[in-house]
């Protein structure tokens, strides 16, 4: 316990990162579980879970919102159960919902193809490459999904990857973003989560940086220098760590805060517990 307690206080309290300016903030949402930024429309995709997480009640949606924060269309797609994860390539934008993946075209709104996960619990978030490879984590299940042309199929089970929330494909490698080990009935675990790679030729799973456990990590997003900004699910911590591998606290906010997204000079964070998003200023 005295060194899980020590390297927690190195994961936090060495560095503060300076806060980053508040941009906007939007209410108005469903339990908003991701958010994705479509180049090619210049907006912001948000998955609204808008119930219980692994109901198939056919209550989700996605939303579509500005750049400056105005909601588009609340209801821009609806009809799921309980959407979470999003990642978007070339006008397509990609949505887990429980145990299927959902590949949506963002000139119509409509779902072109549906892929089932047979034995997945529970889909959360998704990375796609820039040559169209999607990845997805079922994280009750310890596996990575790969989807390659029409073939949605596990590509990774392995207890090592600690309960597998946030994915993002950087430079050839998936970066995993993990819950922890020892679920409880609150959701926390015995063992907070931290960031770890997977090389995807050999798959082999190693700590991005020091195994130190940072949190129970939901989203995860890459900023081209060997950083990453990050989000603390249970606490509402969000990390900045820079290439050397430091974790530094760059935002406190809710309990709640969910799979982030990156936009031009933006980082745009989910808040389920306070159905809103906000964005921040992020170079």
């Amino acid at each position: 316990m005295k060194k899980i307690f020590f390297l927690l206080a190195l994961a936090v309290g060495s560095a503060q990162a300076a806060g980053p300016t508040p941009v906007w903030t939007t209410a108005g949402f469903a339990n908003p579980e991701s958010v994705v930024y479509s180049s090619l429309q210049k907006v912001l995709y948000v998955s609204n879970v808008n119930g219980k997480p692994d109901a198939k009640d056919g209550n989700g949606f996605i939303s579509q919102v500005g750049l400056d924060g105005r909601v588009i269309k609340r209801e821009w797609l609806k009809g799921l159960h309980a959407p979470k994860g999003l990642a978007y390539l070339r006008g397509f934008l990609y949505v887990t919902d429980i145990d299927q993946l959902l590949e949506v075209d963002t000139g119509n709104g409509r779902i072109t193809r549906r892929f089932k996960a047979a034995g997945a619990q529970f889909l959360n978030d998704v990375a796609v490459t820039p040559r169209g490879t999607v990845f997805v984590s079922d994280m009750l299940t310890n596996t990575i999904w790969r989807l390659q042309g029409d073939n949605f199929t596990p590509w990774l089970k392995d207890d090592a990857l600690q309960m597998p929330n946030g994915l993002a494909w950087d430079g050839g490698k998936l970066i995993v973003a993990s819950w922890g080990v020892g679920l409880k009935p609150d959701l926390s675990t015995e063992t907070t989560g931290y960031l770890q790679s997977v090389d995807a030729e050999t798959k082999a799973i190693t700590a991005r940086f020091a195994p130190i456990p940072l949190g129970n990590l939901d989203g995860v997003v890459a900023n081209g220098k060997g950083g990453y900004v990050v989000t603390d699910h249970m606490r509402g911590n969000v990390f900045k760590i820079g290439a050397d591998g430091q974790p530094n606290l760059w935002l406190q906010l809710t309990p709640g805060t969910a799979d982030i997204g990156a936009a031009p000079g933006l980082i745009v964070l989910p808040q389920m517990s306070e159905n809103t998003l906000s964005a921040y200023s992020y170079k």
